[in-house]
């Protein structure tokens, strides 16, 4: 187990977008992150398979799948999925 981000893989290579298609809204839930519980490991970063997390653990909502990746990987449990709300 990665003790620092230096440990970590390099992660995602491409900005969102440029490997991935938008969310076209069909997503049913999306991750909320809870910055004072998180810790910065930066699992959720190395999980997430579309790439649409920063280091700052920042998620473009509008490239995200909606998948729970992220929550699941999250050792904190500082990211829970919130049903998407209709537009």
């Amino acid at each position: 187990m990665p003790k620092t981000g230096a440990e970590l893989p390099f992660g995602p290579s491409s900005p969102a977008g440029v490997l991935t298609e938008g969310n076209a809204g069909w997503r049913v839930r999306r991750p909320v992150v809870d910055h004072d519980r998180c810790i910065k490991c930066q699992l959720c970063w190395v999980y997430c398979p579309e790439g649409v997390i920063d280091r700052n653990i920042e998620i473009d909502m509008n490239f995200c799948k909606g998948c729970g990746i992220c929550a699941n990987e999250c050792p904190k449990k500082a990211i829970t999925m919130a049903d998407e709300v209709s537009k």
